[in-house]
């Protein structure tokens, strides 16, 4: 018999595929987001594959609108409370940090705008391009520069994300507790949400995790730390920088 929680859920993602008929992005997202959190908290993984699908596809259309406008807006200093915020695609770079396109992101998301936002920080002594997302974890890799620092390219850019977005699945431990690794997943999803395939891995996870869990075994509980979409979080955590080398 389904849970309590689990009817919620249905009903939560029974909203979302309704927004998500009428092109309702952001409203997919958030709702997928309250479906995943209250779906872990009833360690029902099968669920959770399913909800994968609707937010991959919510996030992938908000991406596009950003990645349709063609434009890559390079960012070095802070944006002003009241400032417009263009559907674009956002490169945030120093001295600005990781943090700080962290907010720029949340701040899109709560105001419903379609933008992508990257971080970068200053080039290594390999001339290589450090890039970083923050969130319960910190995510960053090492890719080649774009021909023209101060104006990449659109596909710089995506491949940039796609870059970052891969290795957030590569530091994946695959030899832990299924639960972990959907929780491990869970964190670097709110790190990188803009992201398809690592929300398809996320779903193979959470499809192993579903038959790991059966015959009386009983999955732990996720720590009390909730993925956010559309809101801050506290202040004091990694500033997604670190040495060069």
């Amino acid at each position: 018999m389904p849970t309590m929680k689990t009817t919620s859920v249905n009903a939560l993602m029974t909203k979302a595929e309704q927004a998500l008929r009428r092109n309702h992005w952001f409203e997919t997202e958030r709702l997928c987001v309250r479906a995943l959190d209250m779906a872990r908290a009833a360690g029902d993984f099968d669920l959770m594959a399913r909800i994968a699908l609707p937010l991959q596809e919510a996030r992938r259309q908000r991406m596009q609108e950003a990645f349709d406008s063609k434009k890559v807006v390079v960012l070095g200093e802070a944006m002003p409370d009241d400032a417009t915020i263009q559907p674009v695609c956002y490169l945030v770079q120093p001295p600005l940090v990781g943090a700080d396109a962290r907010r720029l992101r949340l701040l899109c998301l709560e105001r419903e705008i379609p933008a992508v936002v990257l971080c970068r920080e200053p080039k290594t002594q390999l001339g290589l391009c450090p890039v970083v997302a923050i969130g319960q974890v910190t995510i960053r890799t090492r890719i080649d520069p774009p021909k023209k620092w101060d104006k990449p390219d659109l596909a710089w850019f995506i491949a940039a994300g796609e870059q970052l977005g891969d290795a957030a699945i590569e530091t994946l431990d695959r030899g832990a507790e299924p639960s972990k690794q959907v929780d491990a997943l869970l964190e670097r999803l709110d790190a990188m949400p803009d992201h398809e395939k690592l929300h398809q891995v996320f779903a193979q996870v959470c499809k192993e995790a579903a038959k790991h869990y059966v015959n009386g075994l009983v999955a732990p509980p996720r720590a009390a730390v909730r993925v956010r979409t559309g809101e801050a979080q506290p202040e004091g955590g990694d500033n997604g920088q670190d040495d060069e080398e």
